[in-house]
This record gives structure tokens, sequence and C-alpha cells, in this order.
């Protein structure tokens, strides 16, 4: 892959009928081993709960699986949800996967739970969790527990203390905040961070939020320009028709989210063509779908050329959606769109 725009990879490891979440999972690790190898940038994890169809439940266990499986690759959470964890259990959880793999790991952080109120509540009971309202602080926290030099906290008694993610630290994971409004923008912008818009969840206000971002950004040491992407969900294949089946479980999978329909595992192709169509649903799945990436080889990279140009962006970050059929390997989709992309860049 050579070309000046870059593309990376977000993963919800989607679990499939049929499919059990350790087969979801060792399909994930080979799909980073083939981006590792076809030149993607990075390859992200996102963190969601108690989904039927996504298997991305524990980001830092994931990342150290594929940083152990790759050789060149940026690995990472696209994102690690704050409010359901300590500040201090994130800085080392990411600290010791930076020792893993030195120079190759991102922290991407997002403000939402990734989950329903009620696994939000388990959460809180079960372990430690942090206050959405501090999101600011507990940000700046983590920058300072992971920086080489540690933090210095002031106890009640007035004696300082020392804290440190790892004793060590030659090296930090390159921390980004994601977002899908202004709210995560602003603060990325405030405190110099890079920014990424989250475009596959939701594709309303990115103009708004790339501006706040570019004209709010204040430089840092670590970042003296903004530096930002976006996500986008993506299905190709060798033919537009055949990229739209491909896409449709997923398709279905969202609509019945939106409409607060019971969720289940994804469909296999077969199964989302075979289902008797439904108003409501096929008015949210044609809003969708002209939102996502949905087409042959050039169809898909001239798209994702348009984005980038658009809004002034040299790298685009690919949710791989598309589906498989039942007589085909689970991820067979997933394969096709990353290999198809890479060949038209």
């Amino acid at each position: 892959m050579s070309d000046s725009l870059h593309l990376s990879v977000l993963d919800l490891i989607p679990v499939r009928t049929n499919q059990s979440s350790a087969d979801a999972v060792a399909g994930a690790l080979a799909l980073a081993q083939l981006a590792d190898r076809l030149g993607y940038e990075r390859y992200w994890f996102a963190e969601h709960h108690n989904m039927a169809s996504v298997a991305s439940t524990t980001p830092p266990v994931l990342i150290a699986a594929v940083a152990a499986t790759t050789e060149r690759i940026r690995v990472g959470s696209g994102g690690v949800m704050l409010p359901n964890h300590s500040p201090l259990v994130v800085a080392e959880q990411f600290a010791a996967l930076e020792a893993i793999a030195p120079g190759r790991i991102d922290l991407g952080i997002g403000r939402a739970p990734g989950s329903d109120p009620v696994i939000t509540q388990l959460l809180r009971l079960s372990g430690t969790t942090s206050d959405v309202d501090r999101f600011p602080d507990n940000i700046a926290d983590i920058l300072s527990l992971l920086s080489t030099d540690g933090a210095t906290l002031r106890l009640t008694s007035g004696r300082e203390y020392d804290i440190r993610a790892t004793p060590a630290a030659a090296a930090v994971p390159t921390l980004w905040l994601l977002g899908s409004s202004d709210y995560s923008a602003k603060l990325a912008a405030s405190l110099g961070l890079p920014y990424v818009f989250a475009n596959h969840f939701s594709g309303d206000g990115i103009e708004a939020a790339l501006h706040h971002y570019r004209t709010g950004y204040q430089p840092s040491e670590a970042h003296p320009e903004p530096r930002t992407f976006l996500t986008v969900n993506a299905s190709v294949a060798p033919t537009k028709e055949e990229a739209y089946d491909r896409a449709l479980p997923q398709l279905r999978t969202m609509a019945r989210l939106r409409l607060g329909r019971p969720m289940h595992a994804l469909e296999t192709v077969d199964e989302a063509l075979a289902a008797e169509p439904d108003a409501m649903s096929d008015e949210v799945i044609a809003a969708m779908a002209g939102r996502w990436i949905i087409g042959d080889a050039a169809q898909a990279i001239d798209a994702v050329r348009r984005l980038s140009s658009q809004y002034g962006v040299d790298e685009v970050m690919i949710s791989p959606i598309a589906g498989a059929r039942a007589a085909e390997p689970a991820g067979a989709g997933r394969t096709q769109t990353l290999e198809l992309l890479a060949g038209a860049l």
C-alpha cells in the first residue's frame, strides 16, 4: 500500500449466527495480521458490553494479543470508554501495552459508556469506575500517570506521593480523544491532543466538530499541530450488488438497535436476504446505507478519497462490516473488504 492517503481498521469483532466468541476473536486476530501485511496504519478495537453481535468487550486484552502477533501496525483502542474504568487502571494497562510493543500503542478514549444503563450500573457495582462529569480531569490524570515522569499526589497530611503507571517508562502510548459531538473535539483542542470523529456511528455534526477542533487547537509539546481522522463503515466486493448484500446483516443489526428492538447475533448474508420486508427497518437501513461505503474496489476507494478531501484528513479508519454467506468462513467479507481497498489504494 503506497499513497498519501492512509487506511486504518476499527474492529468491533462481530459474532454471527452459530459462531462462538472464540471463533470471532480468532477471526479478528487473523484480520489484524492481514492488515499488518497489507500496510494498514493502525488496528483499533472498540469497547461494547452485553451485545450478542459484538465480542469486543476488553480492548487492552485484544490489543495485547494483536501486538504479540503483528510486526509493524499500530494497535489501540477505539476506544476505551473511560466512565467504565479507573483512570489509574487504564494508565497501568496501556503502560504495560507500551512495554509489550514500544512505539506501536494508541490509547483512544471515549466519554460514552458503550453499554445500556443496566450494564453501566453493574460496572459501577462490580469494579472501579470514574465519574463522567470529571472526564476532562480524568484525561489529564491519565496523561500525567503515563508520562515518563509520572504524577505527584499531595496527601491530606501535606506529604507528596509519587505515582507512576509503570516504574521505568521509556516511551508512552499516543492518547487520542474520540467523539461524535463537539464536546470531545473542544476538549482535545484545549489539551493539544489528537482527535477522531466517530463517523461510523453518527455522521451528524462532523463539520462543526472538526471546525471546533482545528480553530480552537492549543499546541502541546507532543502534538504541535492538530491531528485528526474519521471512521467509516465499509463493505467492498467485486460488484456493488454483492457489497450491498454483504452489508445487509450489519445494516439490519443497526436498524434493530436504532429502533429499540431485541438484539441477536449477526445474521449470515443468506438470512438477511431472506428476511421479510419491514417498512420501518427498511427506512432506517436506506438512510444508513447512504452514509456507508458500499461498492466495488474502485467505487469504494473513490468514496474514501472524497471523505479524505472533504474533511481535510490524510487517514480514514475503516470499520469492515461486510458479512459472509453461510457456506463461507465468517470473516470472508471482512477479509475481502480489506484486501480490495488495499489493492485499489
